[in-house]
């Protein structure tokens, strides 16, 4: 017996198989596996090394060093994630940096805590609930992983000051046109 597809179940059929693409693509994107990658790095640590006490709530809670390259022609900004997901209560934001000038190659060691941040960029709030950088500060025990994570974004995003994480990842979704990372690690 030979089944015959109405025109309506091919088209529905055919509508779903195509949202199913575009969300799976969507969600490599957002994951960072189809875009090109950003190089950041940092003179005040490596990959994966142990970040110095001076960058921490230990001493004197300065935001470390950091340079890039590799920022895409079609960038109109870039945005800053510094997070810990090793925190005992999930992940933890440390840092919230965004609309920050494609141009600038680079952050200087101890970025002012205030809202309005280097390169024309505007500064969020992180977990510690103020704006700027927050040093890794963990519970004494084994060490976390601290991701600082940077995203090349075609627009500049329309958010005000003081912006969170969550808003600013809900404001670059789909408009991400490359990633980059490092991490480094801290234990008290």
């Amino acid at each position: 017996m030979r089944y015959q597809w109405s025109g309506r179940w091919s088209v529905a059929l055919m509508a779903t198989v195509v949202a199913c693409q575009a969300h799976t693509a969507a969600s490599s994107t957002e994951a960072g596996a189809a875009l090109p990658k950003l190089k950041l790095e940092s003179a005040a640590f490596k990959q994966g090394e142990p970040i110095p006490n001076k960058y921490t709530c230990s001493a004197e809670d300065l935001s470390p060093p950091l340079s890039w390259s590799g920022v895409p022609a079609a960038a109109k900004s870039l945005a800053l994630i510094c997070d810990d997901p090793d925190a005992p209560r999930g992940t933890w934001v440390h840092w919230v940096l965004y609309n920050l000038d494609p141009e600038t190659t680079s952050l200087p060691e101890g970025v002012a805590k205030e809202a309005s941040g280097p390169a024309s960029s505007r500064q969020g709030t992180s977990d510690f609930k103020r704006v700027g950088y927050g040093g890794p500060c963990p519970p004494p025990g084994k060490p976390h992983r601290y991701f600082f994570k940077l995203y090349a974004v075609d627009r500049i995003l329309g958010l005000d000051d003081g912006a969170t994480k969550a808003e600013v990842m809900k404001a670059i979704e789909g408009h991400v046109v490359a990633r980059g990372e490092l991490m480094g690690t801290f234990a008290r």
